[in-house]
């Protein structure tokens, strides 16, 4: 008789979606608290490289990393971060985010939306990074993107 653990079930998750490949990357706690299809879809992308304009599969840029998580789910979002940053609804201070919320950064400093993320929870985002990571990845919202961060965006509604 088959039984079914927690620990197996994590195992199962980790096989599914790729992440003892990655062992460089440690899987946030709350990933395994939520049941946003949006984070989950995200972090499947965990690790692939970033490529300046690419949509995926194989790379992604941020805006390209948002736009191809959404559209996996059937949410068809703009193409650019800058447009992403203008769709419906109110800005969410960084103070009232939620878990799949649209996080948006001006990382030039030159007073426009130029970054894109996925809230993940505790101050956490997973976005495809052009920096050091030089690939989709997790970042504290409050370090480095800290003066950074615009205002979040909610396209998904928890029930």
């Amino acid at each position: 008789m088959l039984k079914i653990t927690k620990i197996g079930l994590l195992i199962g998750f980790m096989l599914f979606t790729g992440c003892l490949k990655r062992e460089h990357t440690p899987i946030p706690s709350e990933l395994f608290q939520t049941r946003n299809p949006i984070v989950l879809q995200a972090y499947r992308e965990l690790g692939k490289p970033y490529k300046y304009g690419a949509v995926g599969p194989n790379s992604f840029d941020c805006s390209g990393f948002v736009y191809a998580v959404h559209k996996k789910l059937g949410i068809m979002l703009p193409r650019t971060s800058l447009a992403q940053s203008k769709i419906a609804g109110r800005k969410i201070p960084r103070t009232h985010l939620r878990v799949g919320d649209l996080v948006f950064f001006d990382t030039a400093s030159r007073g426009h939306v130029n970054h894109v993320g996925i809230y993940l929870g505790r101050g956490k985002f997973i976005h495809a990074s052009s920096g050091k990571a030089f690939s989709v990845t997790i970042s504290d919202i409050n370090a480095w993107y800290k003066d950074k961060f615009k205002w979040g965006k909610r396209i998904y509604a928890d029930k």
